[in-house]
């Protein structure tokens, strides 16, 4: 069975000073009326994602989440280019948690009541690559050194319990792929320390009964497939990874399983494909530009319903089946957005894309049913 799940990252309404203030506090368990706002935050909005029918909601990200493990480290300092390592990096002795989901398993008695059984979440973290970007000067072991750390993080954080548990834990890999960076040249020590890196840290999400998980923005760097402890790979819609037959050949031989990424994150091109769309004549860019700058204007003052740019339920449905019968069914384990909603326009257009991927898994799942309830008939 195909389940649907998110990346996280979404639109914040409310005082997010109040918010971020909160956060704070409750890592420390300390009380207080910002700490209480945080809970409340995290719990309706992962309640949401139940309400729409995701199937595995990954906890509420609305802080910046490099920002968030960076915060929790000690043995760096912040300066303007970035952060440098002043001694062994280690977890602070306080608030070395992710609160998020620590509020989800605080309330996850709650929390199960409303869904009516127990619930999943899924874990996304920073992976140490991209971190190692915030550190101007990095050697050949800064990867293994932030690994390390993220392994902490992970055994202070996974939880299961009747009520619900983390079975899905994704570690993001943004900027992976994207740089011309010698420290990971093919045959380089900082090349073999960041697949030891991976490797540690997926091996310890295994050891907590929890599926493995990498997300990333471009797959030209075929590292990651040297990771054995690693099952699903997460990719952006028009990446190569989801079209080319290669792809299908080393998922059976490294056995490993593909997320299948259903709609896009980035607002700006759901404008533009309804522009394109619609328009009787080919526009230029700079036309084009336009429009979406006055489609964004209308939004904002609330003459456009921004959802009329978001993709249907049959088109999600539509792409799931093509990744379906490239890959097999057999090695789409999840499916969902390719990324974050963090810049959807509203808080409620990023729950009505969420609600319309989970019908369009759905909707295939039903199909299926029926089709292999006819072949059993028949």
């Amino acid at each position: 069975m195909i389940k649907s799940c998110d990346s996280g990252s979404f639109p914040f309404v409310g005082d997010f000073g109040k918010f971020l203030e909160g956060a704070k506090r409750f890592s420390l368990h300390q009380t207080g009326e910002s700490a209480e706002y945080f809970e409340k935050k995290v719990v309706d909005n992962f309640l949401d994602k139940i309400r729409v029918n995701i199937d595995v909601p990954n906890y509420p990200q609305f802080r910046d989440m490099n920002k968030m493990f960076l915060s929790i480290m000690d043995g760096i300092e912040k300066i303007d280019a970035g952060y440098l390592e002043t001694k062994i990096l280690s977890l602070k002795s306080d608030g070395n948690q992710i609160p998020e989901i620590v509020a989800i398993e605080k309330n996850s008695q709650g929390i199960q009541e409303k869904k009516g059984e127990p619930f999943e979440v899924r874990v996304c973290v920073t992976g140490p690559y991209t971190l190692a970007s915030f550190f101007p000067y990095r050697d050949a072991r800064t990867f293994s050194r932030l690994g390390n750390v993220i392994c902490q993080i992970l055994e202070n954080t996974l939880f299961s319990n009747k009520y619900g548990k983390t079975t899905l834990v994704s570690v993001d890999e943004p900027l992976f792929g994207f740089l011309d960076d010698p420290l990971i040249d093919f045959g380089s020590e900082g090349r073999e320390n960041l697949l030891r890196a991976w490797e540690s840290i997926f091996h310890k999400i295994k050891s907590k009964n929890t599926q493995t998980m990498i997300h990333l923005h471009s797959t030209t760097n075929e590292l990651f497939w040297d990771i054995d402890s690693l099952e699903v790979i997460d990719s952006h819609v028009d990446d190569p990874l989801q079209e080319m037959k290669k792809t299908r050949e080393m998922l059976e031989s490294r056995d490993k399983f593909v997320k299948a990424s259903i709609t896009v994150n980035d607002f700006d091109k759901l404008i533009k494909q309804r522009i394109v769309a619609n328009s009787r004549e080919k526009l230029s860019e700079s036309d084009t530009n336009e429009k979406i700058a006055d489609a964004w204007t209308g939004i904002k003052y609330r003459r456009i319903d921004p959802e009329i740019f978001l993709e249907s339920v049959d088109a999600m449905k539509n792409r799931l089946v093509r990744v379906i019968d490239r890959f097999g069914v057999e090695r789409i384990p999840y499916a969902g957005p390719e990324c974050g909603l963090k810049g959807y326009p509203t808080y409620e257009t990023a729950l009505e894309c969420l609600r319309r991927v989970s019908s369009a898994v759905e909707s295939y799942a039903n199909e299926h049913r029926k089709a292999a309830w006819n072949s059993h008939v028949g």
